[in-house]
């Protein structure tokens, strides 16, 4: 029973993708700047080896990833420390960057793809992550559009909980939540539930208040992406295991943007099984 609540939430999220308006200007995001777009991608995962090989209605999650963010962005490279996968960009026609296998995050691996690409090309560079095919156009104009800011060091893009997600959803510590201030700047994030709603039980907070959910999804000032990249992990980061915690104890604003969307990660296999049969019964 279980199962098929999981499979039926999936499968409306999908459809909710699916309707998407897909039909947004090409390049730069719509800013004015130079934008590039770097898709991580390991071969070594524990849920999940080889994922970003795996097929998904007849291509690679890697490659319908790149597909989905090509266009809208000036340029998009993958990040790879794996040649099985370098050969695999390489087959589609997309491009292609070796990195170190000692990165332990996506942001460290996006920092040398942006050196090796070329620092001084690009203004912003956004961290596209490789098991998420579901991406859309509209998410990545969001969050491009925040550096409209000359302020802006860093965004990312929340989704709002509603009271049809049920508050299981809410009490996920896999699902991130954020704290915004008035202009939309995020306070914290945390994987408990923030903030905590004084006075009600927790199967009415979401009748009672807007929380919002972290769509790990983030853009960066390439200078930003340079200096965040030489910082040493501080205590927030090691308590939630959350590295824009990192960021923000350092002073770094990150700008928050809205989505209606939420993108659907490939986790596991059951996620691709359950993903591939959206797309045969669209």
């Amino acid at each position: 029973m279980g199962g098929n609540k999981i499979t039926e939430k999936m499968t409306k999220k999908l459809e909710q993708i699916s309707d998407t308006n897909n039909s947004l200007p090409s390049g730069s995001a719509g800013v004015g700047l130079k934008i590039l777009g770097i898709i991580p991608a390991r071969y070594a995962s524990t849920r999940f080896p080889a994922k970003p090989l795996a097929m998904l209605g007849g291509q690679m999650v890697v490659e319908r990833v790149y597909r989905q963010v090509e266009g809208v962005l000036d340029d998009v490279v993958v990040a790879t420390d794996d040649e099985r996968i370098r050969q695999a960009v390489l087959s589609f026609g997309g491009q292609c960057v070796m990195t170190s296998t000692m990165h332990r995050s996506g942001t460290d691996r996006c920092y040398e793809a942006l050196t090796k690409v070329g620092f001084d090309r690009f203004d912003v560079v956004v961290n596209i992550q490789g098991d998420e095919p579901f991406i859309q156009p509209s998410q990545l104009q969001t969050v491009c559009a925040c550096f409209s800011d000359p302020t802006v060091d860093i965004a990312t893009l929340v989704k709002p909980f509603t009271p049809a997600d049920g508050v299981e959803a809410l009490l996920n510590p896999n699902s991130p939540k954020v704290v915004v201030n008035n202009r939309m700047e995020a306070l914290y994030f945390s994987r408990s539930v923030i903030p905590y709603l004084r006075g009600r039980e927790p199967e009415a907070w979401l009748q009672h208040h807007t929380y919002y959910k972290h769509i790990g999804l983030y853009a960066y000032r390439t200078q930003v992406l340079k200096a965040i990249t030489a910082l040493p992990q501080g205590t927030l980061e090691l308590a939630e295991s959350l590295e824009q915690l990192r960021w923000l104890e350092n002073g770094y604003k990150i700008k928050v943007g809205l989505t209606d969307v939420e993108t659907i990660g490939i986790d596991t296999p059951q996620d691709l099984q359950r993903a591939e049969e959206f797309l045969k019964n669209r």
